[in-house]
């Protein structure tokens, strides 16, 4: 596979969880979370199957775009389980928890998919997730009692989600196509759909995304602003290090793995204690020490050159992971308080959606960079002169992205509480 072709194997997935979750978190709450949940993992496994046995790189690339349609269903359900099922009180500490087990999956996802594809080829990459479907699917039948469905009865809006995943499908792709003028006339193409769908929205009795939540809920709307800018800024972190270990440092690839790992080790280390701290103090609070502290991570990143050491890079990472792990799961405790439980499986999207569109928007800002200060041409160590330029850039625009962000998550408000609405059935 060519290597645009090769992109596209994770585009597609990205691109079809971002623009379907928030229609598939409305659908879990008219539905049922626990069925649109198990739905999704049926559709993830057989996708996986599907996968497994692609022949073309055509239909693997159709069938990953059916991985992440199953993982929209995952995504806009799980948190809303959670909180669900554990009351108020106990919310941080579970929320932590299950950012520290996704950080868990970031660090060791890598490492074991390198094992994988080098001893069992790429094709066992989607065959090892299907027992573990299999595994989840006989949890959830026989383990997870009850449903819940907070807006049961109401309608579901498909004109508008048909505006919203067209409109947020023209943004991702646009800035997939940057620094090129189509990317640029393609973006601004889907943020104009999303004012019309945000128009639509206003308009609906039974919408797919309630903007009063964004209008009147000062706790909600900021929240999921803090969360957009905070993934923009940080998302790219991984991409532009690696580029700088091997190309300026000229580490071997094994190395720069394991200098890479220390960011999401501590992110998995600290997110079930900020969790947990979020249950006693306000999330506000927690949430802008760890954006504060991760803008003060992504300037030291800023700083690097080609003779900075190993242990400054690593020390810095590690840093930006801890500020990060400070942001989560606070934020996210935050979202999913500030809202009634017939909301629930919305905010939930809501979440997965800042994070999806902030890690597109956050590569496609590292890429748009490197292509200006790089051009169009395959990376080298000659080019490291030109690369470190680009990376300085990036890393200083993200500095004050995140600078920004501290201001929107302390603008959210108090939100601790109990949960608002009458308990689902």
């Amino acid at each position: 596979m060519s290597a645009v072709l090769l992109s596209w194997v994770a585009t597609s997935y990205l691109l079809a969880a971002a623009i379907f979750l928030l229609p598939f978190g409305r659908l879990a709450d008219i539905h049922g979370r626990k069925k649109v949940f198990l739905y999704g993992m049926w559709v993830f496994g057989a996708a996986s199957i599907m996968c497994a046995l692609a022949t073309s790189s055509t239909l693997l690339i159709g069938f990953r775009f059916v991985q992440g349609f199953g993982s929209a269903m995952m995504f806009g359900t799980s948190i809303a389980i959670l909180t669900s099922v554990y009351p108020p009180k106990d919310r941080g500490k579970v929320l932590g928890l299950s950012t520290a087990v996704v950080y868990v999956g970031l660090s060791s996802g890598p490492f074991l998919g390198g094992i994988l594809t080098e001893f069992l080829g790429w094709r066992s990459l989607f065959v090892v997730p299907i027992p573990l479907c299999a595994a989840i699917l006989w949890v959830g039948y026989r383990r997870l009692e009850g449903e819940w469905a907070g807006s049961r009865g109401e309608s579901f809006d498909a004109a508008g989600s048909a505006i919203y995943a067209v409109s947020l499908s023209a943004v991702i792709l646009g800035f997939s196509f940057l620094p090129d003028l189509l990317g640029v006339f393609v973006s601004l193409a889907g943020v104009a759909g999303i004012a019309v769908f945000a128009s639509w929205e206003v308009r609906q009795i039974h919408p797919v995304l309630d903007m009063k939540l964004f209008r009147d809920n000062r706790a909600f709307a900021f929240s999921n602003i803090a969360a957009l800018i905070n993934y923009s800024a940080t998302f790219a972190v991984t991409f532009l290090m690696s580029l700088y270990l091997y190309y300026v440092k000229e580490f071997s690839v094994d190395t720069v793995g394991i200098i890479l790992v220390s960011q999401p080790v501590v992110m998995a280390a600290f997110s079930p204690v900020a969790g947990r701290l979020s249950d006693v103090i306000e999330p506000r609070i927690i949430s802008s020490v760890g954006m504060a502290i991760s803008t003060v991570g992504l300037v030291f990143l800023s700083l690097m050159n080609e003779g900075t050491s190993v242990w400054i890079v690593v020390g810095s990472l590690a840093f930006l992971g801890f500020g990060f792990a400070l942001f989560s799961s606070p934020n996210t405790n935050a979202i999913m308080s500030s809202v009634d439980r017939k909301h629930y499986g919305v905010a939930s999207s809501s979440v997965g959606t800042m994070r999806l569109v902030g890690q597109v928007l956050s590569i496609g800002i590292a890429t748009l960079f490197i292509a200006l200060y790089v051009g169009n041409t395959d990376l080298s160590h000659q080019l490291s002169p030109e690369f470190l330029k680009s990376y300085k850039v990036a890393f200083s625009t993200f500095a004050v992205m995140c600078f920004v962000g501290v201001f929107a998550s302390l603008a959210r408000g108090k939100v601790r509480g109990e949960a608002k609405g009458p308990l689902p059935t």
